[in-house]
């Protein structure tokens, strides 16, 4: 049975993933709708594409720090996603560490986005990691997240081999076309009822 998910959105960049997203939606591809657009930075180019489509973005005020957000500030963020009635939030490309207030607000609903095949190559910059290792195959992987750095249960991978000729920049443009695939498949198989979203 297909629904329509209401999705909120956290990215802290240009937010490339959430165009995808965007664009699936507007193509009927994916039968969703954008609860919220947040980012913890004010300026994120991601928040000026919401708001270029007249979607609802909220932005979080400064942290003192750069990995995780002050658990006030979590806790106001995950509000906001809540009365934006939004029931699956996706990370894209948020640059933040999830913790306890949103895990409570949102529990067992929550997914990102990784450049790796993950367990291989969590943290930052993980397209430059699979380099600096001379693996042959690198990817992307969309997983529930938990408490932990890049963990929690794997959805769905995809491969993306490694060339010879390939700089981190390349190999990361790559990585970024299967994601831009990967992850509206993903979610188009939670609204389809193919991947169960818990009760």
């Amino acid at each position: 049975m297909t629904r329509t998910l209401q999705l909120g959105i956290l990215g802290s960049g240009r937010g490339s993933n959430f165009q995808a997203i965007h664009r699936a939606i507007l193509s009927a591809h994916l039968p969703a709708r954008i609860a919220l657009v947040a980012s913890d930075l004010a300026q994120a180019p991601i928040l000026d594409y919401a708001r270029s489509h007249q979607l609802p973005t909220y932005a979080c005020p400064p942290s003192r720090f750069k990995t995780k957000l002050e658990p006030e500030l979590e806790q106001t963020l995950a509000a906001q996603l809540q009365q934006s009635g939004a029931e699956l939030i996706v990370l894209a490309g948020f640059m933040r560490v999830i913790k306890e207030p949103l895990l409570r607000a949102f529990p067992g609903r929550i997914l990102n986005i990784h450049p790796s095949l993950l367990p291989s190559f969590k943290g930052l910059a993980a397209w430059k990691q699979a380099l600096d290792a001379r693996v042959d195959i690198t990817g992307c992987t969309v997983h529930w997240v938990d408490d932990s750095l890049d963990g929690g249960p794997i959805i769905r991978q995809a491969q993306v081999p490694v060339l010879p000729q390939d700089s981190p920049e390349s190999l990361h443009q790559r990585i970024q076309e299967q994601e831009h695939l990967l992850l509206p498949s993903v979610l188009h198989d939670i609204a389809t009822g193919k991947i169960p979203l818990p009760e």
